[in-house]
């Protein structure tokens, strides 16, 4: 087993006023050689947008992005005549394939949205573009990893163009959950929201982030009421 740890206070940071945002990877103005990527996962965002503000239209293209709100209302606009609203408990997903434009606004005007941007790289490329989200079921996530991202239309969760699985589960104090991974030639890069946890031994805390390769599973302790993502995601491409 190989691990890498992320903490908290070694994140890219860039606050811009009406954006502040902390960069696992790097992103923008933050370029760390080292902190590239871990596997396909290329960037994890941890935005809060102050309210009435937001990222005007702007463009992609061959990415998988994923978004998943934490607190508040985004507003989402795109040029496949899209307009929609995702808020805790929704995850929204953009093949971005052959070119999209879109804007994210948060649609409020007196609290601010935080949320997390994520960008997977796909294993197929000038793919039609596509908007999708989901709302996943009250209750799904306690004490249970709930898969929310898939390869699979199928499957559980909203899907994309990569072998990835994400799960993401709140768990209370104390309680223990494994995580079997879906293909052994992956690796699982772990995110926690909140709280305090223990994963194949190693501790980690609020905002922590810690890649894991070569291993078949996952075992999780919780020591504090937590809220955890999981991204199994190839670690080439």
């Amino acid at each position: 087993m190989r691990t890498t740890l992320h903490k908290a206070d070694t994140r890219g940071h860039a606050n811009h006023g009406w954006l502040n945002s902390y960069h696992t990877f790097s992103f923008g103005s933050y370029n760390n050689p080292d902190r590239m990527s871990f596997g396909v996962l290329r960037v994890l965002n941890d935005d809060e947008v102050a309210a009435g503000m937001g990222f005007g239209t702007h463009g992609h293209s061959n990415m998988e992005i994923i978004s998943i709100p934490l607190e508040g209302d985004l507003e989402h606009k795109d040029d496949m005549g899209n307009t929609t609203v995702i808020r805790q408990g929704d995850i929204q997903a953009m093949s971005a394939g052959n070119g999209i434009q879109h804007s994210e606004k948060n649609k409020s005007h007196n609290q601010q949205v935080k949320f997390l941007q994520i960008w997977i790289l796909p294993n197929k490329v000038n793919v039609t573009p596509r908007y999708d989200q989901i709302t996943l079921a009250q209750g799904s996530l306690k004490n249970n990893l709930q898969q929310i991202v898939s390869p699979n239309t199928d499957d559980e969760g909203i899907w994309i163009h990569q072998n990835s699985w994400f799960s993401l589960g709140e768990f209370d104090k104390d309680e223990a959950s494994t995580y079997t991974l879906k293909d052994t030639a992956n690796g699982v890069y772990i995110f926690l929201l909140e709280g305090k946890s223990t994963v194949n031994g190693i501790a980690l805390e609020k905002r922590d982030g810690l890649g894991i390769e070569d291993t078949d599973k996952i075992d999780i302790t919780y020591n504090e009421n937590s809220k955890i993502l999981l991204m199994e995601v190839p670690m080439t491409n």
